[in-house]
């Protein structure tokens, strides 16, 4: 499975982006979906997660209220809804998913098997 994300710019403090993340694979929604990010000299770092049966969604406390995460099934997309960012929120993000991930460990970077490249985000003070 392939995954590619789409979404990231340059923008400042207070703005919005959205990141969509596209599968190579038809039946998105059987999956699991995460966002992690990275910032320069800093290990990756769970975002949000959504779970199979979209009924778990959780989120880092650092974005809890700003990003919002979901799934367009007729799309097949995953997408990371981001709002009021901040210069801390500046990373490469990146779209994870499996279809064997467990619904408890959402957060967890071991829980998928498929990861994109990233895209980035930097937000202006």
């Amino acid at each position: 499975v392939q995954l590619v994300e789409s979404g990231g710019g340059l923008v400042q403090t207070g703005g919005s982006l959205r990141l969509s993340c596209y599968p190579s694979v038809r039946t998105f929604n059987t999956y699991a979906m995460a966002w992690f990010r990275q910032a320069p000299g800093k290990e990756r770092e769970f975002v949000a997660a959504i779970s199979r049966s979209g009924r778990n969604i959780r989120y880092a406390d650092s974005v809890k209220g700003r990003f919002t995460i979901s799934r367009d099934i007729p799309k097949n997309t995953g997408d990371l809804q981001m709002n009021s960012l901040i210069p801390e929120d500046t990373a490469v993000y990146f779209c994870a998913a499996d279809d064997g991930a467990r619904y408890d460990e959402l957060r967890a970077h071991s829980n998928y098997g498929y990861w994109g490249q990233g895209t980035q985000v930097t937000v202006s003070s």
